[in-house]
């Protein structure tokens, strides 16, 4: 415990707290390269027609002016309109491809280049399950809340990223863990894990995901209310009775969290948004909790039917009794690269996107209106 004696002991203390104490800008936050970048990933929305120009566009940027590696996903050059493109053949023959959930290139790739929405930057996110690449987001989708760049001048954003003259911010994840209780028949060998410790337990199956919005924790297709708990450091703070529950970062903050009633966070802010959705109560309002601490999500007990979980609207899967959803914030957020600065791209994208705050203006009252009693 802390005891102070005086005065003195009391100023002592606020001086070294002054000193200590350091609160940094965001705007101060720059990219940096160690050395030029060599390699690039772009990402396209699959299947757009209207992506088609502006990727083939970049790509040729890319590879004649800029001599860059560039890799492409292998299903993006599996389309009709870019394999049979005979003008397009000598760029492909420099691509590098991969494939999803198969080919780790995060140590190949020096920046992604994103084209589309919101949505394609999500994607980008969950190839790199650790580190990512910075992200520049080129706004060629529907919304572009996460796409601060526009097209037109993509020579000259490109550029001055390759140059390293560029503000980034970094947009923190959820570190994700579910583990599913086996509920399928057979031996009891087949059943059983025999630990390095020598004791014996039902065997389970861990999965881990990688979040940039939100985990959504829903009642599926079923017509009871959802009945889940919730675990904050190993302590139960709530039973969620309702349609679910949104556990989401500050950017995610802006996405379906906002839509269920939210408060809107800057993505500098470390925290994380809990959301009730549609609870079967009038006090249950969404709350704000520390980045560092721990959440697990568990069907309760009395629960009258299983839940269903989401990651980023990715990978829905089903949860059971006996089954856990552990959410932590990751070690390994997303530096999304920002057409000015982290706080006036946030604030650009609420009154583009989100028409923040949008009101017709007062009208202006003259001295005379004022003096003018009511009859």
């Amino acid at each position: 415990p802390l005891g102070l004696c005086s005065d003195q002991g009391f100023l002592s203390l606020c001086v070294c707290l002054r000193a200590c104490l350091h609160i940094q800008d965001p705007a101060s936050q720059r990219l940096t390269w160690n050395k030029p970048p060599k390699s690039v990933l772009v990402i396209k929305k699959i299947q757009d027609v209207s992506l088609l120009q502006p990727f083939k566009e970049l790509c040729i940027f890319l590879t004649e002016q800029k001599q860059m590696l560039v890799y492409v996903e292998r299903k993006v050059l599996e389309d009709p309109a870019i394999a049979n493109d005979d003008s397009f053949v000598a760029v492909k023959k420099k691509f590098c491809t991969f494939r999803e959930d198969f080919d780790d290139i995060s140590n190949r790739v020096d920046f992604i280049i994103c084209l589309g929405g919101d949505g394609t930057l999500l994607y980008a996110s969950s190839l790199f399950q650790e580190s990512v690449p910075p992200v520049m987001a080129f706004h060629l989708g529907s919304l572009g809340f996460l796409t601060p760049f526009n097209f037109d001048t993509y020579q000259t954003q490109v550029t001055q990223v390759i140059e390293g003259n560029a503000a980034i911010v970094l947009r923190s994840r959820l570190s994700v863990r579910v583990v599913k209780e086996r509920r399928e028949k057979g031996r009891a060998k087949d059943r059983k894990l025999i630990l390095s410790n020598g004791d014996a337990e039902p065997a389970r199956r861990a999965m881990q995901y990688q979040v940039l919005n939100e985990v959504v924790v829903d009642r599926g297709p079923s017509s009871y209310l959802s009945n889940v708990d919730l675990f904050l450091d190993g302590h139960l703070i709530t039973t969620v009775q309702g349609d679910g529950v949104i556990v989401s970062t500050p950017t995610g903050s802006t996405a379906y969290a906002v839509a269920a009633g939210a408060s809107m966070i800057h993505p500098n802010v470390p925290a994380i948004m809990i959301t009730p959705i549609c609870p079967h109560s009038l006090s249950f309002r969404p709350i704000v909790v520390p980045a560092g601490v721990e959440l697990k999500v568990m069907l309760s007990r009395e629960a009258r039917n299983n839940a269903w979980v989401s990651f980023d609207g990715r990978k829905r899967q089903e949860i059971g009794q006996g089954d856990s959803i552990t959410i932590t914030t990751s070690c390994f957020p997303v530096p999304s690269i920002c057409f000015r600065d982290p706080v006036n791209d946030w604030f650009e994208s609420l009154a583009q996107c989100l028409h923040w705050n949008v009101r017709k203006k007062q009208g202006y009252m003259s001295s005379e209106e004022e003096e003018v009693e009511e009859p």
